[in-house]
């Protein structure tokens, strides 16, 4: 096992990985995803969505993200990035100013930031490349949308995952009838017994 991935499974819990995707409208406007991952947890936060990003910009959503976690950011030792323009040092300076140290990505590495890469290919894959999306407050909607089915689907990696494994102990009751809801329009079906 490399020193790279010996160093992330052993600080797992305390790393954030963060990265840009863009997404082109039906009216050929392109619009970027702002999201950072919290790699112990595998929750994404998106954090914004804009046409124009800019390095100030990411720095309030940086701002916004450590009001999010509350007391949580301070547990977060490390954050990943690439060596995008958008990251200015006031961006390094707001996560710096918690505690957590910047690792910049070596140049034209995808694999170094794969967390986050492997996410927006994911997110490309099941979701975005089947759907037209009309502006920025569709895609906001649609990104929100996919972010609660991908907790739901995905219960092992819950805060609440001791609990949520008790409860599929229970006996499975086989007769009972299976019921379908589809979700983010229509792509993803969630399936579920009726109680």
């Amino acid at each position: 096992m490399s020193q790279w991935r010996q160093f992330l499974a052993s600080q797992a819990d305390g790393i954030l990985a963060c990265d840009f995707l863009h997404v082109d409208t039906v009216f050929l406007r392109r619009l970027y995803v702002f999201f950072v991952m919290e790699i112990g947890a595998r929750r994404v936060h998106t954090l914004g969505v804009t046409a124009h990003p800019t390095g100030p910009w990411t720095a309030q959503q940086a701002r916004n993200l450590l009001m999010d976690l509350g007391e949580r950011a301070s547990q977060f030792s490390f954050l990943i990035r690439d060596r995008d323009s958008k990251f200015t040092a006031i961006f390094d300076e707001v996560l710096a100013g918690h505690g957590a140290r910047i690792i910049k990505t070596p140049v034209r590495s995808p694999r170094a930031n794969s967390f986050a890469e492997r996410y927006a290919g994911t997110l490309r894959r099941e979701c975005l490349d089947h759907l037209l999306i009309h502006g920025e407050e569709h895609l906001r909607r649609i990104l929100a949308e996919y972010a609660r089915t991908t907790t739901i689907i995905d219960p092992t990696r819950s805060e609440d995952k001791d609990h949520r494994c008790s409860e599929s102990r229970r006996p499975i009751n086989l007769t009972a009838r299976i019921k379908r809801r589809q979700t983010v329009q229509g792509l993803i079906s969630e399936y579920r017994r009726a109680a």
